[in-house]
């Protein structure tokens, strides 16, 4: 199987495709003005269980260094800008998509 990330800003989505057919998609959180997430191609290059702090209870490190795909202690900050550039996502979901995605996957982060 061929997972990717598209990760589309403009309606703070995170999607799941498997062999270009989009399979799950979240609600997200994405940085505010001041630390805009950026667009770009990147791969997962790390998967670190209970991060802590306001990761929540995964992070998925991108090849850009110090952004990621993270949980939250913070729900409520699902669907606004908000973040330092990260992207956000429900605890729930962060576990179930570090669950099918291994480090290599690539994430497409778009406008």
């Amino acid at each position: 199987m061929a997972y990717r990330i598209i990760v589309d800003l403009s309606d703070r989505r995170l999607h799941l495709l498997e062999d270009n057919t989009v399979i799950h998609s979240y609600p997200i959180a994405i940085g505010k003005m001041l630390t805009q997430t950026p667009v770009g191609e990147y791969t997962i290059v790390n998967k670190a269980p209970n991060p802590g702090g306001p990761f929540g209870v995964f992070w998925m490190g991108l090849s850009r260094p110090h952004y990621g795909i993270h949980g939250t202690d913070n729900p409520a900050s699902i669907g606004q800008s908000v973040s330092k550039g990260c992207i956000r996502m429900h605890n729930a979901d962060v576990l179930a998509l570090s669950r099918l995605v291994p480090i290599g996957t690539r994430v497409t982060i778009r406008e």
